[in-house]
C-alpha cells in the first residue's frame, strides 16, 4: 500500500474512534434555573432538597436567589424555569398576565419582629401594627431590606396598615440586602428589622436580635412554586420545571420540609401545606 493511501486509511480509522468516542460520551445533564427567595437560601432548605433531586432526576439545577420580587420579574421575562417565591399577590399577577402557570402552595412559615434586646419602642406586648406605630413614635432605627421582596412587601402592607409613610424618615434607612444580611446589620446596629422565620432561626447564634413580637395572624408567610410559561417563552425548560414543581409537593419531599430544622433548631423551619384542603386551588 503507497503512503497517501496509509495515511487516508490512519485518518478514516482516527475519524471512526472519535465518533465512535463521542456517541459513546454520557449526554451533557438536563438543566434548570429556579429563582427562588433568599430565605430558602439563607435557612439551608435547599441544600437539603436540591442534590436529592438532582440525584433521583439526573437534572442540574441553577439557584438564583433574590428578592420575591427580582424572581418575580426573571420569570415575567422568561430568564427562569421555575419560581419559589412568597409574595402573593405578585405571584397571582404574574399567573393572571400568563407569564407563569401551575401556581401550588408548597409551605408556610411566619414573618417575625427582630430587635434590640433593650425593646426601646416597647413593641412585645402589642399587635404587629401597633408595633410599627411604636417603632415611629418613638423613632427607633428600623432596617428593610428594600429589594421588592416578599419580606419588603409585607413589610410595606404593616407601614401602611399603622398608617404611616417611613420613606425619608431617618430613622427608617434600606439595606438593599437579602434577609441574612440584614439581620447581621440590624443586629450591629441595635435596629428593628421584619425577617422570616426560617432564615431568623437558621442565623439566631450569631445574633444579639431576639425576636421581640410573633403570632401574630397578619404575619403568616406563604411559598408556591410556580412554573414559568414555555407556551410564551420557548426557551423555558417546561419538563424540568415541572419535574421540579412536582417533586416539591410530593408527600416525601413535604415530609422532609415538616422535619426540617427540628434537629438543628428545636422546632421546624417551615410547615408543608401541599396536602392542605383546597392546597391545589391555586394550579391554573
Amino acid at each position: 500500500m503507497n503512503r497517501p493511501a496509509c495515511l487516508r486509511l490512519g485518518l478514516a480509522f482516527g475519524v471512526a474512534l472519535a465518533s465512535a468516542h463521542l456517541s459513546a460520551a454520557p449526554p451533557a445533564p438536563k438543566a434548570i434555573i429556579l429563582a427562588t427567595t433568599t430565605s430558602t437560601q439563607d435557612s439551608g432548605l435547599l441544600d437539603e432538597i436540591i442534590p436529592l433531586f438532582e440525584r433521583q432526576t439526573g437534572y442540574l439545577v441553577k439557584t438564583i436567589a433574590v428578592g420575591s420580587g427580582q424572581a418575580l420579574a426573571m420569570g415575567r421575562r422568561g430568564e427562569a424555569d421555575v419560581l419559589l417565591v412568597h409574595s402573593p399577590e405578585a405571584e397571582k399577577a404574574l399567573v393572571a398576565d400568563g407569564a407563569g402557570i401551575h401556581r401550588r402552595i408548597v409551605m408556610h412559615n411566619d414573618f417575625v419582629l427582630a430587635g434590640p434586646p433593650a425593646d426601646p419602642a416597647g413593641v412585645a406586648k402589642h399587635t404587629a401594627v401597633e408595633a410599627f406605630q411604636r417603632i415611629a413614635a418613638s423613632r427607633s432605627l428600623f432596617l428593610s431590606r428594600g429589594d421588592h421582596s416578599g419580606t419588603h412587601a409585607q413589610e410595606l402592607r404593616l407601614w401602611k396598615a399603622a398608617g404611616i409613610s417611613p420613606d425619608g424618615q431617618t430613622w427608617y434607612q434600606q439595606t438593599g440586602q437579602g434577609m441574612g444580611q440584614t439581620l447581621a446589620i440590624a443586629a450591629e446596629k441595635r435596629a428593628y428589622t421584619l425577617s422570616d422565620r426560617g432564615t431568623y432561626l437558621a442565623l439566631r447564634k450569631q445574633l444579639d436580635l431576639p425576636v421581640l413580637h410573633e403570632g401574630d395572624p397578619s404575619l403568616r408567610n406563604t411559598y408556591h412554586i410556580i412554573e414559568v410559561n414555555p407556551a410564551r417563552f420557548p426557551q423555558v425548560n417546561g419538563a424540568g420545571a415541572r419535574a421540579f414543581a412536582d417533586f416539591l409537593v410530593s408527600k416525601a419531599v413535604q415530609a422532609r420540609i415538616k422535619e426540617f430544622g427540628i434537629a438543628t433548631f428545636g422546632s421546624p423551619l417551615f410547615f408543608p401545606d401541599a396536602d392542605a384542603p383546597g392546597a391545589d386551588a391555586g394550579r391554573r
